[in-house]
C-alpha cells in the first residue's frame, strides 16, 4: 500500500511537473510572439510619425527601445536622434549630444544586422555629422569609411535614392574642397580622396544626382540644389538654371527645405 501509495504520487507530481513545463512553453511561446508583434507596431508608429514630421514624438518614442536587439528600431533612432539635433530650437550642446547617440545607435544597427542597408547609410551620415564636432582632419579621416558605407548601403538596396544622392554630395564635396584641406588630406592617405567636376562626367558622378530623380522623382529639395549646382560648376548654365528653377519652386515642408 505504501509503495502504491508513493507511485501514485510520483505519476502525480511527473503529471503535474509536465502541466507546468507545458503551460511555460505556451508562455514563453505567447511571449515571443507578443515581442515580435511590439516591434512591428513600433516600427508602424514611428514611421507614420516620421512621414508626418512629428520629430519630437518620435524620438520620445524611439528612445525607449535603445537598448533594443532590433537593428530596423535602432537605425531608425539613430535617424530620430540626428533630426531632432538639426532642429533649430536645439541648443549647441544638445546638438552635440545627440550626434554622439545616433552614432552609438547606428553602430549598433550594423552590429545586430550587417546586412541591414539602412544601418550602413545611417552609420555613413552620423559619422560624417561627428566629425563637425572633432575638426577638419577627423572629417576627412573618415571620408572613406563614409564612402565604404554609403557603397554597401547601395549595393544591398541599389533604388534607394538617398543613398545615391549622398554618394553625388561626397564626390561634389571632394571636388569643391579648398586647398587646405586638400594637403591635411595628403598627410592623412597614402592617395588622397580625390573627385573633380570633370570627373563628375567622366566617372558618371554627375549622373548620381540624375539617378536620385530617376529613382524618386523630386524626393529631396537638397538633390534639385546640388544637380543646379554641379552644372553651374560644368559651366552649363541652361541646365543649372532648369534644376535651379525646380529647387526653387519645391514646396518647403521643413527647415532645410526653406534654407534650400
Amino acid at each position: 500500500q505504501v509503495l502504491r501509495k508513493n507511485l501514485q504520487r510520483g505519476v502525480a507530481l511527473s503529471t503535474g511537473s509536465v502541466l507546468i513545463y507545458e503551460a511555460h512553453k505556451l508562455i514563453s511561446g505567447f511571449a515571443e510572439v507578443h515581442a515580435s508583434f511590439k516591434v512591428e507596431e513600433v516600427i508602424e508608429q514611428a514611421d507614420y510619425l516620421y512621414g508626418s514630421g512629428e520629430t519630437e514624438k518620435l524620438y520620445r518614442l524611439l528612445v525607449q527601445h535603445k537598448n533594443s536587439d532590433d537593428a530596423e528600431l535602432l537605425w531608425r533612432l539613430a535617424r530620430a536622434s540626428r533630426d531632432l539635433a538639426q532642429l533649430s530650437s536645439t541648443s549647441a550642446e544638445e546638438k552635440r549630444q545627440l550626434a554622439y547617440e545616433a552614432l552609438e545607435c547606428a553602430k549598433k544597427a550594423l552590429e545586430k544586422n550587417e546586412s541591414n542597408f539602412a544601418a550602413h547609410k545611417w552609420y555613413g551620415i552620423c559619422l560624417s555629422d561627428v566629425g563637425d564636432f572633432e575638426g577638419i582632419k577627423t572629417k576627412i579621416g573618415n571620408a572613406v569609411v563614409i564612402k565604404e558605407h554609403f557603397q554597401r548601403a547601395v549595393e544591398l538596396n541599389p533604388k534607394d535614392a538617398t543613398t545615391i544622392h549622398l554618394i553625388g554630395i561626397w564626390c561634389y564635396s571632394f571636388a569643391e574642397m579648398p586647398w587646405y584641406q586638400r594637403k591635411i588630406a595628403a598627410t592623412l592617405f597614402a592617395t588622397p580622396p580625390t573627385s573633380t567636376f570633370q570627373e563628375y562626367t567622366a566617372s558618371s558622378h554627375l549622373k548620381l544626382f540624375s539617378c536620385v530623380c530617376t529613382a524618386d522623382p523630386n524626393f529631396y529639395s537638397k538633390n534639385l540644389l546640388y544637380l543646379g549646382k554641379t552644372y553651374l560648376k560644368l559651366n552649363n548654365k541652361k541646365m543649372a538654371l532648369l534644376w535651379l528653377s525646380k529647387a526653387k519652386e519645391y514646396p518647403a515642408h521643413t527647415e532645410e527645405d526653406k534654407q534650400v
